[in-house]
Formats: C-alpha cells, sequence, structure tokens
C-alpha cells in the first residue's frame, strides 16, 4: 500500500523492518497481488529468506484466498497473522496507527506504547540511531575554495533569523529613505494610511490591512512611480478616555471638573502613544517600509488646524446645523454617538418587558395597556400613540372584570394562549371594536406628576401615527420624547414639544436621573427598572412584567448599553449631499465589488445627518463661538483667524488652551463677548479628515495636496464601511464634490481558529510575534493574502497553514537558489567561466523562460485590478514548475552530466529566473526576495549591483510569449502526474524503474509533443521504454457509462431514456467523446460531463495499470524483471550514500571515494553491471571494500544490517 511503502523509505524504518515485513505479509493476504508480494521479497535480504517468505504467502492464499476482497486488514484479520507470525502486538499496533487500520481504543486494547516523537525520530536520524554509522567530524572551511565562488548556504535553514539579518542590512543602509529618494521624480502614487490608536497593541487585523497596504505600495514604487508612504495615529477620542477613566477611577463628568480639564488633558496626552515603540517593531518586523519619523498625528496643531478648516468649509456652505435630535447615547462615555457608530457593537441581551394601565379620563374603569422595554423612561411618559387604521378592542377580561383597550391583532401579548383556544372558551369579553383613529385625543391618567405641567400644550392624550405595527407589544406605544426618534417625531407634530424648546428630560449626562424624578434622583436609569416596577405594581399600574431576549445596541468603547436621548448637537447636513455621495461612490473602485454596491451603497441610500459633536474633553475643539442664545455664532477656520479675533497668541487649540478665550459679539460692546462652544469633534470627523490634515492642506502643501487628490489607493477592514470610507467620502464629496480615492481593498475579519472573535482572555489565537518568530514574515504576509479575508471574507486564522507556506513556497524557493549555488560553486572551482547567456537550444530553457514571461504577465494583471488573492495562486503554481518541473528535470544538465555547454545553458536560465523571481515576488515576500537578490547580485550586470532588490522595478513582461512550449511541457507534467498515480495505486515508488509506459492520444499534436520531450519524460517517470500511440485498443477497450447524477440534474425525466442509448452503443459513444468532447444520443448533445469513461484490459493483456483523464489514456507496466530490479537496487545504493554523506555534514563540492560491502545478492548484481551507473550518479568513485588502503581517509561509515549493506566513505 501506499502508506507501507511509504514507511520503508523513512529513514528509522530499519529499526522495525521485521514488523513492516509482516504488515506488509497482512496486505498481500488481504489482496493477494504480485506487487505486494514483491515490496515484501525486496526486504528479504537473500533468495532462501524470499523464498521462505513466498511459501509462508501462497500456504496461507491456498487455505482461505484474499479473505477480504482487496481490503485493508482490519483488527481481527492483524490479530490474526500476529498469531500466525508471532510478532509483537505492541509493535504492529503502532504500525498501524500509521495505516489507520485501528480506532483509538483498539490501539490502546492491544497494550499501544507511546512511539517516537517527530522531534526524536529527527535526532535518531541526525545522530545514525541504530544505522551503525561512524562520522568523522568534519572541519569547517575558513576560506571559499575558489574567490568567485558565491557564499555557502544553510541546508536547514532558519527563516526568522535570516529575515531579522535581513532587516539589519536594510536599516543599516537607510533602505527605505534609499528607495523613496531614488524614486523622486517619478509619477506619484498617492496612498493614505488610516490612523490607529496606540493605546493598545497590533492584532492581526493591523498586521492585514498593514500587509495589504505595503504590497500594494511597493508594487507602485517596483512598477516606476513615487510612493509617500507616512504612518498615521489617531491621538483623540474615547479609545484614550477610556482608558485614562479606568486609570483614574472616573465615572461621571462631575469627576473629571474636579480634575479639571487641563489635568485630564495631561493624562491623555502622556498614554496616546504607550505603545507605539510596540507598533513600529512588530510593524517594521512585518516588512513594511513606512515612514514612522515624518508621521502625522491627530492631536498635532498642524493637523488640528486642517480639520477646522474643514469643518468650516462645510458651515460656509451651509450644510452645518444645531438641533435637538434622539442620538444613541454612552453612558459609558458621557457622549452622544454618531448613527454608525451605534451599529457596531449589537449583542443579544434579556431587558424587561412589562405591560402598564393608563385610564382613560373620560371612562376611568377603561384602561389602555401599553408594553414597554425600558421602564425607565416611563416617568418621561408625554402621550400614547395608536396605528390610525389598526383594529382595537375594548374588552372585559372574564376572571378579573377588568377593561382594557389594546390592539386586536395583540390580544396575544396578555393572554400568551389565546392563539391555541381556536375560539373557543376564550379568556376575555369583547365589548367594542375600534380603529386607530377613533382614539385619537382620548385622555388618560399619567403614570406619574413629574411633567403634569405639559397637559396644558396637549400631553397625556392619544396620538396616532403609522409607525406602530402588530409585530410586537399590544400596539399602543407610551411615548417618552426625550428617549425616542419616533416619539420626539410624533409629539413634535402634535405640539406637545416644540423644536426650540429642550425636551423634558429628567436623565442627566451621566446617565442618573436628575431632581425632577426625586424618588430616584443620581440612579443610573438601568439600574431603575426594577424600582419603577415596583412602584407601579404598589400603585397598582403594572399589568404584567416578564422579560424579553432582543438584540440591543451597546458602546463600541466602554461595552454599556447605549441609551437614546433628546440631546443639542451640531450637525452635518448629509442628507443634503447624498446624490453626491451616490454619485462619487460611483467613481471609485472596490475590491471586493459588492461591498462597494451592496453594503456601502445601501448605507449612503439611507445616509443620515451626521452629529459629529461630542461631549468631551481630549479631541479637537469645535472652533464655534456663540452668543448665549446662539443667535450669533462665529465659525473659526484657522489659527491665524482666532488670534487676530481674540488678541491672542496660540500655541494650542485643545479645550484646556481655548475654552476660556472670547470673541467680541459683532452686535457691539453692550452685549457679552462670544463663548466657545464646549463640544469636541467626533474623532471619526478628524479621521476623515487625514487627506487634508496630514499635509496641513490648504495651510501647507497646497499643490503637492491637489496634485495628489483623490488617493490612488486606501484599504482597510470591513468594519470602516460605516466608519473611515464613509467619513473620507462625506467631507470630500461635501467639500470638493470628488470621491477621496480611486481604488479600495477591503479586507475581512481575522478570527481565531474556531471561528469566535480572537480573544486576549480566551487565549484561542497564538500572538502575531510568536507566529512571526516562528514561520517569518513572508510566510505570514502570503498566508494572509492567499485567504478569503482579502475578499472582504472572515479567515480562521490557523497556525498550521502559515506552516504550509513554509513548506510549498519558501523552502522550494530557496532549495532552488541553494541548488543553484551549490552547482555554480562546482563549476567555477572546475575553472570554468559562467555567463548568463544562454542559447536557448534545450526545450526546458525555453519554457521556464516563456513561464517566467507568463508570470510577470500575470502578477501585473492581478495587481493592476488589486487581486492579491489570485496573486499567490499564481506564484505557487510557478514555485512549482520552477522548482518540481525545471530544477528537478533538468539536475544533470546542471551538474554538468550532460555536457558542459548544457550545464552553461541550464545555470545561465536558473540565474535569470531566480532574479525575475526576486523582482516580481519582492512586494510579495520582500525578505525573500532579496535573500535571492544578494546571493546572486555577484553575477548581476553591473547597473543592477545595488544595496537592494527593491530599488530594481519589476520586469517589463514580453509582449508575447511563447505558448506552443508551455502547451508542450502542460503536457508533459500531465502525463508524469498520472503515471505517478498509476505507480501510487499500486504501491511501486519512482524510484524503482518500470520497463514500459505506453500514452495514448487520439490528437498527433498531442503525441508529438511528448515525443519532443522523451527523454525528460522517461527520466522523470522512471521508465525504460515510452512508447506513444494515436490509438490504445490495442491493450484496452474504452466504454461509455452514463453520468446519472448530471443527466439527471439536466435532463430529469429524460434522463432514462439518455441512459439505455448510452449503454446501448457504449464503444462508439466513448470514441465520440474521446474525439470531440461531445456527441449526440437519443436526441440530446452531451458532454464529457454527461459521460463516464470506463476502461477494460483486453483479453492476455497482464501487468498494467491504467489511467486517464478523458482524452489521454497511460498505461503503465508494473511486471518487475531481473533489470528493473538491480537499477532500482541501483538507484537506492545512490540514496543510501547520498544520506550518508548529509550525516557526514559534506557538502556537494566535497568529492569522496564510496568503499562498498554487501551480502546481498541484489546488490551484488548491482556492483557486478550497475557500478557505472552508480558512480555516474554519485560523480564518485565506487570500489569494493577490498580496494581501500590505509591511505584512504576516513569520512563516515555506515553497516546497513538489515539490507546486508557496508558503505564507507574515504577523501578523494
Amino acid at each position: 500500500s501506499k502508506a507501507t511503502v511509504s514507511v520503508l523509505n523513512w529513514p528509522y524504518a530499519a529499526r522495525l523492518r521485521e514488523t513492516i515485513r509482516r504488515l506488509v505479509f497482512a496486505r498481500v493476504c488481504a489482496t493477494g497481488t504480485t506487487a505486494h508480494f514483491r515490496v515484501m521479497a525486496k526486504l528479504c535480504t537473500t533468495k532462501a529468506e524470499a523464498a521462505a517468505f513466498a511459501a509462508e504467502v501462497e500456504a496461507k492464499l491456498a487455505k482461505s484466498g484474499p479473505f477480504l476482497g482487496g481490503q485493508t486488514p482490519g483488527p481481527e484479520d492483524a490479530k490474526a497473522f500476529d498469531k500466525l507470525l508471532g510478532a509483537k502486538s505492541v509493535e504492529i499496533a503502532r504500525w498501524a496507527k500509521h495505516m489507520s487500520s485501528f480506532s483509538k481504543k483498539e490501539r490502546a486494547d492491544w497494550g499501544e506504547t507511546k512511539g517516537q516523537t517527530k522531534a526524536e525520530r529527527k535526532a535518531a536520524f541526525a545522530a545514525g540511531d541504530g544505522q551503525n554509522v561512524t562520522v568523522v567530524k568534519k572541519e569547517k572551511k575558513a576560506e571559499k575554495a575558489h574567490k568567485d565562488c558565491l557564499d555557502n548556504m544553510d541546508d536547514h535553514p532558519s527563516f526568522p533569523k535570516r529575515e531579522e539579518a535581513v532587516l539589519a542590512r536594510w536599516q543599516e543602509i537607510n533602505a527605505f529613505e534609499t528607495s523613496l529618494k531614488l524614486s523622486e521624480g517619478r509619477p506619484v502614487f498617492q496612498f493614505y494610511d488610516g490612523p490607529p490608536f496606540a493605546t493598545g497593541l497590533p492584532h492581526y487585523g493591523h498586521i492585514l490591512a498593514g500587509t495589504i497596504k505595503d504590497i500594494v505600495c511597493r508594487w507602485a514604487h517596483q512598477t516606476g512611480h513615487y510612493v509617500e508612504r507616512r504612518f498615521g495615529w489617531d491621538c483623540h477620542g474615547l479609545p484614550i478616555e477610556f482608558e485614562i477613566e479606568k486609570e483614574l477611577g472616573i465615572k461621571t463628568s462631575h469627576d473629571v471638573m474636579k480634575i479639571g480639564i487641563k489635568k485630564y488633558n495631561e493624562h491623555c496626552r502622556a498614554i496616546v502613544m504607550r505603545y507605539a515603540a510596540e507598533w513600529e517593531k512588530t510593524v517594521t518586523r512585518m516588512g513594511r517600509w513606512i515612514d514612522f519619523k515624518n508621521d502625522y498625528k491627530t492631536m498635532n496643531l498642524s493637523y488640528m488646524e486642517s480639520v477646522w478648516w474643514v469643518f468650516s468649509q462645510l458651515y460656509e456652505k451651509g450644510l452645518v446645523y444645531r438641533g435637538y435630535k434622539v442620538m444613541p447615547y454612552s453612558i459609558g462615555c458621557t457622549t452622544v454617538l454618531s448613527n454608525f457608530e451605534a451599529n457596531m457593537n449589537y449583542k443579544n441581551v434579556s431587558d424587561p418587558s412589562v405591560v402598564v394601565t393608563l385610564p382613560w379620563v373620560s371612562e376611568p374603569d377603561v384602561a389602555f395597556l401599553a408594553w414597554t422595554t425600558t421602564p425607565w423612561t416611563l416617568p418621561s411618559n408625554l402621550a400614547l400613540c395608536v396605528n390610525p387604521t389598526m383594529v382595537y378592542y375594548q374588552i372585559k377580561v372574564k376572571e378579573t372584570g377588568k377593561k382594557f383597550v389594546l390592539a386586536k391583532d395583540r390580544l396575544v401579548q396578555i393572554f400568551p394562549k389565546l392563539a391555541k383556544q381556536k375560539g373557543k372558551d376564550l379568556p376575555y369579553e369583547l365589548i367594542k371594536e375600534y380603529k386607530g383613529q377613533d382614539l385619537k385625543d382620548v385622555e388618560y391618567t399619567p403614570l406619574f406628576n413629574y411633567y403634569l405641567n405639559k397637559k396644558e400644550q396637549g400631553a397625556f392624550r392619544v396620538l396616532v401615527d403609522a409607525y406602530v405595527t402588530s409585530d410586537s407589544g399590544t400596539g399602543v406605544v407610551h411615548q417618552a420624547p426625550a428617549f425616542g426618534e419616533d416619539d420626539y417625531r410624533v409629539c413634535l407634530a402634535a405640539n406637545i414639544i416644540t423644536k426650540d424648546e429642550e425636551v423634558p428630560c429628567p436623565v442627566d449626562g451621566n446617565g442618573q436621573f436628575t431632581d425632577v424624578v426625586s424618588e430616584w434622583k443620581g440612579t443610573m436609569v438601568k439600574d431603575a427598572d426594577k424600582d419603577i416596577q415596583k412602584h407601579l405594581k404598589d400603585a397598582g399600574r403594572l399589568y404584567m412584567a416578564g422579560a424579553i431576549k432582543h438584540d440591543y445596541p451597546f458602546c463600541w468603547r466602554s461595552e454599556s448599553p447605549l441609551i437614546y436621548k433628546t440631546i443639542a448637537s451640531w450637525f452635518v447636513n448629509v442628507t443634503e449631499v447624498k446624490d453626491k455621495l451616490l454619485a462619487n461612490n460611483k467613481k471609485t473602485y472596490w475590491v471586493p465589488e459588492n461591498v462597494q454596491t451592496g453594503r456601502f451603497n445601501n448605507w449612503l441610500e439611507q445616509a443620515r445627518d451626521w452629529a459629529v459633536s461630542r461631549n468631551r474633553y481630549w479631541g479637537t475643539p469645535l472652533p464655534l463661538w456663540v452668543s448665549e442664545d446662539y443667535t450669533q455664532v462665529k465659525c473659526v477656520g484657522s489659527v491665524a483667524e482666532l488670534e487676530k479675533l481674540t488678541g491672542k497668541t496660540i500655541t494650542d487649540i485643545h479645550r484646556d488652551s481655548i475654552d476660556d478665550l472670547t470673541i467680541p459679539d459683532p452686535r457691539g460692546a453692550e452685549y457679552p463677548p462670544l463663548k466657545r462652544v464646549p463640544e469636541v469633534f467626533d474623532c471619526w470627523f478628524e479621521s476623515g479628515s487625514m487627506p487634508y490634515a496630514q499635509q496641513h492642506y490648504p495651510f501647507e502643501n497646497k499643490e503637492k495636496f491637489e496634485n495628489g487628490f483623490p488617493a490612488d489607493f486606501i484599504a482597510e477592514g470591513i468594519d470602516q464601511t460605516r466608519g473611515w470610507f464613509y467619513t473620507l467620502l462625506v467631507l470630500s464629496s461635501a467639500i470638493f464634490d470628488k470621491p477621496p480615492f480611486k481604488n479600495l481593498i477591503v479586507n475581512g475579519l481575522v478570527l481565531a481558529e474556531d471561528g469566535q472573535k480572537m480573544s486576549k482572555r480566551k487565549q484561542n489565537y497564538p500572538p502575531p510575534t510568536d507566529v512571526i518568530d516562528k514561520y517569518g514574515a513572508d510566510a505570514v504576509r502570503l498566508y494572509l493574502i492567499n485567504s478569503p479575508v482579502v475578499r472582504g471574507m472572515d479567515l480562521k486564522f490557523k497556525e498550521v497553514d502559515v506552516k504550509a507556506v513554509v513548506r510549498d513556497v519558501l523552502l522550494p524557493m530557496y532549495s532552488a537558489l541553494n541548488f543553484f549555488t551549490i552547482n555554480y560553486n562546482r563549476m567555477v572551482i572546475s575553472e570554468e567561466k559562467f555567463t548568463t547567456e544562454c542559447s536557448m537550444e534545450n526545450v526546458m530553457d525555453r519554457w521556464i523562460n516563456a513561464e517566467c514571461e507568463k508570470l510577470i504577465t500575470d502578477v501585473s494583471a492581478e495587481m493592476k485590478a488589486y487581486h492579491l488573492y489570485t496573486v499567490v495562486p499564481v506564484v505557487l503554481k510557478w514555485v512549482e514548475n520552477l522548482t518540481n518541473t525545471y530544477v528537478r528535470m533538468n539536475r544533470p544538465r546542471m551538474k554538468g552530466q550532460k555536457g558542459l555547454q548544457d550545464q552553461k545553458d541550464s545555470l545561465a536560465t536558473l540565474f535569470r529566473i531566480l532574479m525575475v523571481t526576486a523582482k516580481v515576488m519582492a512586494p510579495f515576500t520582500p525578505y525573500m526576495a532579496e535573500q535571492i537578490f544578494q546571493q546572486l547580485k555577484p553575477l548581476a550586470p553591473k547597473e543592477e549591483q545595488v544595496d537592494s532588490v527593491h530599488y530594481l522595478m519589476v520586469p517589463t513582461a514580453a509582449a508575447s510569449f511563447d505558448e506552443e512550449v508551455i502547451r508542450k511541457v502542460e503536457r508533459l507534467q500531465k502525463v508524469c502526474v498520472m503515471v505517478r498515480t498509476a505507480r501510487d495505486r499500486k504501491g511501486v515508488g519512482v524510484r524503482k524503474p518500470v520497463k514500459e509506459v505506453i500514452v495514448v492520444n487520439n490528437e498527433q499534436q498531442y503525441v508529438d509533443d511528448i515525443a519532443g520531450l522523451e527523454e525528460y519524460v522517461k527520466d522523470e517517470v522512471n521508465t525504460f521504454e515510452l512508447m506513444l500511440k494515436t490509438d490504445g485498443s490495442q491493450w484496452v477497450l474504452t466504454k461509455a457509462e452514463p453520468n446519472s447524477a448530471s443527466l439527471g440534474k439536466k435532463y430529469k425525466k429524460d434522463a432514462s431514456a439518455i441512459k439505455k442509448a448510452i449503454m446501448a452503443d457504449q464503444l462508439k459513444i466513448a470514441e465520440a467523446v474521446m474525439n470531440d468532447g461531445k456527441v449526440t444520443v437519443a436526441g440530446f448533445e452531451l458532454t464529457e460531463d454527461d459521460i463516464c469513461l470506463v476502461r477494460e484490459f483486453k483479453a492476455g493483456v497482464t501487468g498494467y495499470e491504467t489511467i486517464g483523464d478523458g482524452k489521454t489514456l497511460v498505461l503503465v507496466n508494473l511486471e518487475q524483471d531481473e533489470e528493473t530490479i538491480t537499477v532500482g537496487a541501483a538507484r537506492e545504493v545512490v540514496s543510501k550514500v547520498q544520506q550518508l554523506r548529509k550525516r557526514a555534514g559534506l557538502e556537494m563540492t566535497d568529492k569522496v571515494k564510496v568503499f562498498y560491502a554487501t551480502t546481498n545478492e541484489t546488490f551484488e548484481a548491482v556492483f557486478a553491471k550497475k557500478t557505472e551507473m552508480v558512480a555516474e550518479l554519485l560523480r564518485s568513485e565506487v570500489q569494493p571494500v577490498s580496494a581501500k588502503t590505509d591511505k584512504d581517509v576516513l569520512v563516515a561509515e555506515q553497516e546497513l544490517e538489515d539490507i546486508g549493506l557496508t558503505l564507507t566513505l574515504c577523501k578523494a
């Protein structure tokens, strides 16, 4: 089996050879195939041993036959073999674990012991444990073997350590700064970097966004642009204030006033850059090139002044107003939030669900039933509201005799079992039916007397509005205009409140009841819910109470539940410019597009006016000076203007520096001076002003900004669709009627492996720095951009997948570079001159160059479309082509085994390809690209011998490339894959030669393509003969069978007739499908998806394994004879010598003599007939140990007892 064969190749397998033999014996008895028998015979060291084993197998088969019918042996079968053969059950159980033959319980029942760990196996291999290895310690060479040799590379590289060395080199030569200087004068590629807060450590979300930004900016730089990259810091707002209030124990705004705004802001300023050093270290270690020295900070005077200018432009355009609106309000942060902030953090919570009674004034024995989930708003009730078109019932409850009014469709609210009663034994008696409109202006008795004075303005009566629905509650909604947007609107329309007056609100800025509600003065409103319910119950006004689970908004920063509160705020009139927002959004290009046209566009369609003021302290103050009655408002647009108006010199414009400044009232000296409003800007307004404020526009860099606006590119997470992306668009559209950017990549969220949010408390993710230190930044970068997260989807972070990037990309690239270095040095030591010129006579040289041009073309196209997620698959295919096809198939050429010119051509080709790879991959894997470049730089043309690969441009792709040679090699690759698959099916490893491979394709061009690459195919699949045919009928019959799943889905009721027609003419239909890819059956045109091709060997054809892909058929002759066994054994000798060289720490350039001794007849045949082959492959003398003299200096020796072979290496 495949598992067994892989076990045989493990370096420590010899320790359990007998156990492996017995397991293979189990396979033989299970399947009865000669393939497994030959695998077993291979383990026998003598003919006598093999004969004895064969007799044992034959006796078993003669007695019971293949009793499992070709299936894998189960536990009972293995136990039978255990008894028959006398093997140790513990060992069988251990190996069965590898072969997945047993359950964990069954292995435990057998007394399984813990096997070696991976680390122990590696250590055992390195030490030659159990292998009888003797190694003479090799002294490391102090100097190069030749002055022109390239530096030797580690066989076992640590990518993180190599990256750290590269990073130190970059810092030593100021690589980033130098690259910017070298690119001055090129076309500008404008990039905006959204500012993060430095009050916490960077997480995977930051690393992801930073990687996307770095790749795009590096690509722009290396395709001929000047790309300024400045890091920015968000220094104001709730994140900083929240941290300070935790440190200082501040609970309310009164606590802030006690210590003073000046001291409060000093504390905030002190922690703003708390983790800046850690940010810079992590960002830099990730390979991101960005300017931290010339950064921008939202708390800098220059930045804040530009924010003032932005606001003044909106004010001059009439887009700023002050108004009372019901807004989301954070009790924890004591400030109003914008609508998009309120939508950021919904949680499913349990809240009170109460129904209260409100008796009619005209009929005191009749009461409305009103439902609410916020009992704390009931003291502020001013009205009730019903739907004018809904039907309402006045009912009499049979149990109590009390009369109530509520919506007909909401009777279930007070009678939960009503739906099951279906009109029988109803718990109520219908007294009267109303339309909602009929109840308008019915007066009721309020629950509390706090606002009885409002009765003169029409309070405590029924209003009507269509917003009331029958989805929940009682159909009667209590109105508290201070705490509900609809409540405010409805009461305003009824003149219970007016637009200019302060709405009755008994809750202060800290979320506590004021002295208006004397019973609960100083109590947090949510904490008062239970007391209010008790009060109503004692007063006989609580009809029922319970709880409800629903989604409720919480503060995104303090995690406290939000309340909705009428508050005076300063607004930007977004609805006035909504059409501009929608039009400018269409001018931008988003990846993925569906976020732009879906989520973001929908948000714009429903855009509301933006509350930009916050009742806070640490932020950019609103530049508004007003009179006491707000009839005079002065908007200041610059520091100079404020200095002129106040006569003061100003060096800071935070609240503590300007709150005391006044401006004369323009109406005259008899009026009090204008004072600044107390609010500061929402920090989202500040970050939305970033394009202008980072340049101190328009006070400085006017031409620079205007030439680079809109930005060419920005990138952030999907959570910014209602944040930064939105505020950028609002401000740019309102001021310039332009989009703020041209291209945008939206990334999704990085979650823990279990799909939950990453949590420090749960420790459900590996720290970013640990992963970087373990696998390197390049691996993390490639992993992130090769995931759904760069298409706006979520990513479940898996460390094992980062490791896979090292295995699949970085190690192969490194190995290819190492292989070039070894063979280049070998050629130089032999005094041959290397040249970068290649004759291009070899088809594989032409192919890899064509693939290289295709790589440049494909990556350039994907980067132009900002499709980072499609770049890595292109790179993976390229690495596969480079390492597993070109390098592997051309090893003999590069080693010089095919002649000097072939060696020079192949090395020149590999050199060029590696250099191009370094340039193309530089934006994606900056460290690996630098390592490749620095290793090869001595061989590069003088104009390219610069300090860093990142100074060089990505090559321009050729106008066309040789698609014909690409087609040929693709076909070669497919044939090789099919042969390997056929081998795997029968457990015949590729090291074992096969006598013959037959490739059949009815297209002559296909056959000719493979014929032109015949020697490569033969070497790759390890076959003596390769036969190419356009007709395979000599060996197999190909029949067509219906694909029932496909036919049933496509043709439904006609599928049965089609199936019958296929089965009636299987051979002809199969031939048509192979020739044309389609066929007409029963009047329907069928494709390859509808037909299954089944192949059967003709009578008398044996020993072949067949595989096909619909058009191509491959037959592999797996029968072994003396020649194939001998050649396979010769390759095993070569492998054992190479392993011994590795243990001895020899380099490829170290020459040795090989001496052998054997008691194995198969190896005796090898040394008798294939010594030249072994010597040629090893490039070493191969002699019997009897030829060894005292002058031969021992390097290493190994006695392989299990296969009867001893190998000795001596200095050549």
